[in-house]
């Protein structure tokens, strides 16, 4: 029996499994990044990977998790920005500003954007897709409470093994956009 084992175990020992789902977080984040003509491995579109069902299920929640971690951090680093000073490093002015309470305000503000950073940093493993989170994704769902992702599932199963495949993807931006219909508007006998 199971009794208290939660989550799918994939065929995948603990330590592969973890890097298995800190590497689908980090490629789906990776989609959202700034695409280049002479980028290879640019994707089709944009925050959406393909993957089996089973994965795909597993690791929705900790994408979940991310962005609200991330959305959490980006509140952080707004309540430090009223504390900072624009004046350039180094400079007489902003020795006075490193001196003064302001900074030890900014500083205690800081520290939960730079911990969500940090938290994030050890579920992804990926510098570059954290700075994605926090500059692209994050932001994006800033007014919304969760529910950030959706799972389809793909009618043609995978070639190789027949396996179940689904898209993962974030919401908002691939939605498909319902149109009311418009009644068509007939000549009249008059004319």
């Amino acid at each position: 029996m199971r009794h208290l084992r939660k989550g799918r175990v994939l065929g995948r020992a603990p330590s592969h499994r973890k890097a298995l789902f800190s590497n689908l977080v980090a490629a789906i984040l990776l989609t959202e990044r700034e695409v280049t003509d002479l980028d290879p491995n640019a994707p089709k579109v944009p925050g959406r990977i393909i993957t089996t069902l089973e994965k795909a299920k597993e690791i929705r929640p900790l994408v979940e998790k991310c962005v609200t971690i991330a959305k959490h951090g980006l509140l952080a680093d707004a309540k430090a920005s009223e504390f900072a000073t624009t004046a350039e490093r180094g400079s007489e002015e902003w020795k006075a500003w490193r001196k003064s309470d302001n900074w030890q305000k900014w500083a205690a503000a800081r520290a939960p954007g730079v911990n969500a950073r940090r938290r994030v940093l050890s579920i992804i493993k990926d510098k570059q897709a954290v700075r994605i989170l926090f500059d692209r994704v994050a932001p994006r769902f800033a007014d919304r409470t969760g529910g950030y992702t959706r799972i389809m599932r793909l009618a043609k199963p995978r070639l190789g093994d027949n396996g179940t495949r689904a898209i993962l993807e974030f919401v908002g931006k691939n939605d498909r956009e319902t149109k009311k219909a418009t009644k068509p508007a007939f000549e009249t006998a008059a004319e």
